[in-house]
Formats: structure tokens, sequence, C-alpha cells
């Protein structure tokens, strides 16, 4: 009896260890439970708050400056240009461009910068989940992303004594920002669809977006003039000291997509997220509508199913 209880012992063991393999092997893991990541993708900002990086500037308590204290106009005029001189400097725009001092001018407000818009930005982040039945879950995300904004700004010239030209000339320049944008989204997503495969998913929430102005620069041929860059002139005196805008801005936002739940830790959605967004920064603020598309990867810190 004994030897008999022996034999079958021996025969069922690794019956059930390779049961415990196949279990290994083809479990599925779930969605429900807490689920961290990360999110890469592409950010469309509107373009309503671009015109903070026109070239007028900010002083000291964050209001906008008039033409004849704006930045660029003691940049292009007083510290780089034709009055440079009575504070101990050059007239550098002058050898940009080419000319004479008396023959270039910056002394209209129409020659400011104008068709200022952000261009599409990378967005990278950490994205969290947690369901409780593997199809209603929280969501929790924060993603950053650094935009650009450019547009373009004149400076008259006219021709040189001899010149055979008659008119004067409109010569056009770049004018660029920089601005980070940390984006806060907290609310429900909801899989509409079995735990396994390729399913539909929908989403939805607040949203916050934290904006810090950035750079502010003007490029005249092989001339680069940073607008926000405190100098002194030989008395002492400090110019351009001025506030660069922060600001926190609450809105709301949605997004679909599919989620690629694999049998794996890993779960994979494709999102494209509208965000009714207020940046809020600069002068009269909106909600505006931005847009962004990208890619999450979940990593699923639940249990096997």
């Amino acid at each position: 009896m004994f030897c008999l209880c022996l034999l079958m012992l021996s025969q069922t063991a690794p019956t059930q260890a390779q049961s415990d393999e196949d279990y290994e092997e083809y479990a599925v893991y779930s969605r429900k439970g807490l689920a961290m990541g990360l999110y890469l993708g592409s950010y469309f900002p509107n373009k309503y708050p671009a015109s903070l990086y026109d070239g007028y500037g900010y002083d000291l308590e964050g209001n906008k400056r008039d033409f004849q204290n704006s930045w660029m106009y003691n940049k292009i005029m007083n510290q780089y240009g034709k009055n440079a001189p009575n504070f101990g400097g050059i007239d550098q725009i002058s050898q940009a461009l080419g000319v004479q001092s008396d023959q270039w001018f910056f002394d209209d407000e129409d020659y400011m910068p104008v068709n200022m818009r952000f261009k599409s930005a990378f967005s990278i982040g950490l994205n969290t989940r947690f369901s409780r039945d593997g199809k209603n879950g929280v969501v929790f995300n924060v993603n950053a992303s650094q935009l650009k904004a450019a547009g373009n700004f004149t400076i008259k010239t006219t021709p040189p004594p001899g010149s055979t030209q008659i008119n004067n000339s409109l010569q056009t320049f770049e004018i660029s920002g920089q601005e980070q944008r940390l984006h806060f989204q907290a609310g429900y997503q909801g899989v509409l669809g079995p735990e396994e495969g390729i399913q539909f998913f929908v989403e939805g929430g607040l949203h916050a977006t934290l904006a810090k102005f950035g750079k502010n620069e003007i490029q005249i041929n092989d001339l680069v003039i940073d607008l926000t860059e405190e100098y002194n002139n030989n008395s002492g005196d400090i110019f351009f000291t001025g506030k660069k805008p922060v600001g926190l801005g609450f809105g709301a936002f949605a997004g679909l997509g599919f989620d690629v739940n694999t049998s794996g830790p890993w779960d994979l959605q494709l999102v494209y997220n509208p965000m009714l967004e207020k940046v809020n920064i600069g002068w009269d603020p909106k909600l505006k509508l931005s847009q962004s598309v990208g890619l999450r990867c979940y990593y699923k810190l639940a249990s096997k199913s």
C-alpha cells in the first residue's frame, strides 16, 4: 500500500507543476487595480495666447508695455540700434542690415510683429489609472510640453545715395517665443467592451494648465537679440526689467481612442484629447480649444486573472 501511494504521488506531482507553468504562461493580466505608465504624443495648442510673444513685453506688475516702452523698441533702437552710441554702444542693427544708421527706421507701431502662432509641440507625461471592475476607472495624468511661437516684424530701409532704387523697402524678420506648459488631468475613463483584445474607450474630466513665459527673441539676418535680457547703460541704470508671467488656469478635457489589453502586464492606448484650456498668463485669458494625440503605455500592477 505504501509503495502504491508513492507511485501515485510521483506521477501526479509533475502534472501539477506543469499545470502551474501553463497558468503562468497563459493567464491574462487584468485591468482591475492600479496601472501606471508613460504618455508620448503631439500637442496642438490654440493660437490665442501666442500674442504674448509679440515683443511688447511686460512691466514689473505684469502689465503689457506700450510701443515706445516695449522690449522690441528699446532693444532695436536703444541697445542695438541708432541710439546705442548715446549709451556707449554701437549701431549693430545697421551692420546687420548692411546700411548706414540714417537709412533704417523702426519708428512706427505698424512695424511690430503680426501673425503670431504657436507651432505643434512634442508632449511627454506620466499617466495613471485605477479601476475596480476592469472597465470603469479613475485617471490622473501629468503631461509636459515646450511650445514655440513665431511671427514676423518689419524694418524700413531707404535707398543708399546714388542707388537706382526709387522706393523705400520693408524688410521682414522673425520673432519667436518659448513657453513651458504642464497639463494636469483628473477624471473618468470607461472601456466599452470586454477586457480582452482591442476595445473602444472614452474619458473626460477636469483639466488644468500651468504655463510659464520662457524666451522671446528676434533675429535680424545674423543678429539674434534676446528681448528679455536685462542690460546696463554707462550710468549703471538697468533697462528692461520686467515680469515673465506664470499662471494656472482651469478647464476641461475629453478623450476617445482604442485600448489594447495585452495578455502580459502592458495595456496600450491610442488616444485623442480635445481640451478646453485656459492659459492664465498675460492679459484677458480665455477658455479656448486645444488638442493632442498620443500613445499611452500602462503597466498593470494588478493580479492575473
